[in-house]
């Protein structure tokens, strides 16, 4: 599978950032969980940082259903950032195939299960408490350390592959992250690969863009989920500080 080539960056376009959340006028969040603004915060400074000439605006999913907001999205020069996984169908953007896919948890799990013979997280209320973070750029897939929740929710950190139990699991999850890949054809962006370790590898489902697990690697400066995203979005070079291997080729699979 060869991943598709992105236009020329962007730099002097518009960013949406979309969320699931109320927006005022002015771009402000309210009523937004302080996850979501951390979120939306890394985002917004992964933009201006990479590309300081982009116009950033902040939008609630609930008034893309306004005949304005149709109407502003056959614009051309903006890039859409949707930090949640609930988009109208008719919002066209290079995301939106996967979007819809990663939306379809069960059939997800299913193909998990049928093609790769996969045991599944199949208790709704059992939900994976680890993440896979996934590179895919145009030149290929590249991964980050594992991302865990604590006991307490919404308390992220990142672990080692050297780590037991971790070691044993880790090829085991690049193939099942490249085989999502492949299947669903993802553009180039950052994905978060969630399963569960509890009883031996369980997957759980797929997340097209840097969800809260993503705000546990804010302040490890080139392991910055949300600065890969832009960059992998808008067809920028990536930060350097990927470790020793190199991006794995998609056409290889």
């Amino acid at each position: 599978m060869v991943i598709p080539t992105l236009k020329a960056p962007n730099r002097n376009g518009r960013a949406s950032i979309i969320v699931n959340a109320k927006v005022k006028q002015e771009g402000r969040l309210i009523a937004a969980s302080p996850v979501t603004e951390r979120m939306v915060n890394a985002l917004k400074e992964a933009i201006a940082g990479c590309s300081p000439e982009t116009i950033i605006e902040t939008v609630a999913v609930a008034s893309l259903w306004s005949d304005q907001a149709q109407q502003q999205t056959q614009m051309g020069g903006r890039i859409y950032c949707p930090l949640t996984i609930q988009l109208p169908r008719w919002l066209d953007f290079p995301g939106q195939n996967i979007y819809q896919a990663c939306q379809e948890i069960n059939a997800r799990r299913q193909w998990v299960s049928q093609q790769l013979n996969l045991p599944l997280c199949s208790d709704a209320n059992w939900l994976g408490d680890h993440w896979l973070p996934i590179i895919v750029a145009v030149n290929g897939i590249q991964f980050l350390p594992l991302i865990y929740e604590g006991m307490m929710p919404n308390a992220y950190e990142m672990v080692s592959w050297d780590l037991p139990p971790y070691q044993r699991y880790q090829r085991s999850l690049e193939n099942l992250a490249q085989a999502l890949i492949k299947e669903l054809k993802a553009p180039p962006a950052v994905y978060l690969l969630q399963f569960s370790l509890a009883q031996g590898l369980l997957f759980d489902r797929l997340w097209p863009f840097p969800a809260a697990p993503a705000i546990a690697t804010i302040n490890h400066g080139h392991a910055n989920l949300y600065t890969y995203h832009w960059c992998c979005l808008n067809n920028l070079p990536l930060p350097t500080s990927l470790g020793d291997r190199q991006p794995q080729q998609l056409l290889s699979l």
